[in-house]
């Protein structure tokens, strides 16, 4: 055997660098996709769920989480709570986390 052809390095240099990057691209990926299409929209959602509940005022007609309709008829001091009427002569204390979404809202006035 030839001396020179046992010393020779081996040939492509330093070819461990790139491949750490490789064999994480796939999770990346994974991961971009998840937040694109799960993370972000419900982040987007649950924004303009806050906004609406705080924008609502007496006389908007809700739906809560629970299938009640009724109309906003005030706001209770403790700042969680709105008082809604589901018929005459009937209100009902609601958390306003328990606002699924407005089905009208009040007329300008």
């Amino acid at each position: 055997m030839d001396p020179v052809l046992l010393m020779a390095p081996p040939q492509g240099g330093e070819g461990g660098g790139g491949s750490f990057f490789v064999g994480f691209l796939p999770i990346i990926l994974i991961f971009l996709i998840f937040y694109l299409l799960v993370i972000r929209p419900q982040t987007k959602k649950q924004k303009e769920l806050a906004n609406m509940i705080d924008n609502l005022r007496q006389g908007d007609r809700v739906l809560t989480n629970g299938g009640i309709f009724g109309t906003v008829v005030g706001d209770k001091e403790s700042g969680g709570v709105f008082v809604i009427k589901i018929a005459d002569n009937v209100k009902v204390e609601v958390a306003k986390t328990a606002i699924a979404s407005v089905v009208k809202k009040a007329r300008e006035a």
